[in-house]
């Protein structure tokens, strides 16, 4: 179950002025489009998901066709368990782009909500003074996926760091054993759009790319032992097969 941090009705009527603003992913050239699925929660149901190029900056944005961000997860009570909600991007970038080990997985960007433990040590995204009570609050992350026989048949988790191993983490990294940053680009919210924007090193760096929008659920392993974090639920693919249509240009 998840809960809505805004009324219907605030939300309908921020929806329907939104949709208009031409700088969403749904009115940018080379966006991959989606169509509208009744079936889906509407914050989670992507219409488009496009990422451009300024120099070495890029920004990832998404249309949904609700109010992005206006659904969390109820809290488990416990880090074991955890139910994780999360808007991604993956792309087709070596994860060495970022300071993870290369060849590792696929490297994505996301925006989570998790209420029951905050991955973001650096950072206080609530501004009370303390930084481990951040995590129901949307913040971004780098992580590497890879499929994960025992998330489920198919299924994808974020790479585990195997006790013993000491592979390349990037400086941000909060500490956790998974191949996860945390680098503090805060999500911004507009309406039904949801936007990141993230540096690199150099442009070079990332023209070109391939790119997709996903919305999905993780969980945390309930023993807290590898995988510790699972992709339990694929609300929506941009593209509909992952197959990384988009170019950032």
């Amino acid at each position: 179950m998840t809960r809505s941090l805004l009324t219907s009705v605030c939300a309908l009527l921020l929806a329907s002025a939104s949709f208009a603003d031409e700088t969403h992913a749904i009115h940018q050239e080379g966006a991959i489009v989606s169509a509208a699925k009744a079936s889906k929660a509407a914050a989670f149901d992507i219409l488009a998901a496009h990422a451009h190029r300024d120099g070495r900056l890029v920004t990832f944005h998404m249309t949904t066709n609700g109010i992005a961000g206006a659904e969390q997860p109820d809290p488990a009570g416990a880090l074991g368990g955890a139910p994780v909600l999360s808007y991604v991007w993956p792309t087709s970038l070596d994860p060495a782009a970022v300071g993870f080990e290369g060849g590792t997985g696929i490297l994505a960007l996301a925006a989570t909500s998790h209420p029951d433990f905050d991955d973001t040590p650096l950072y206080d995204e609530n501004n009370d003074g303390d930084p481990a009570n951040d995590g129901l609050l949307w913040h971004s992350h780098w992580v590497v996926l890879t499929l994960t026989e025992a998330c489920g048949d198919g299924a994808l988790g974020v790479r585990d760091i195997p006790e013993g191993t000491a592979p390349a983490m990037p400086a941000t990294w909060p500490g956790l054993p998974v191949f996860i940053d945390s680098p503090g680009y805060t999500p911004l919210f507009e309406g039904p759009e949801i936007t990141v924007t993230v540096p690199f090193v150099s442009a070079e760096t990332v023209a070109g790319a391939a790119y997709d929008g996903v919305t999905s659920a993780l969980r945390v392993n309930k023993n807290i032992h590898a995988p510790l974090l699972c992709v339990t639920d694929v609300f929506d693919v941009a593209s509909g097969d992952l197959s990384l249509p988009g170019a950032i240009n």
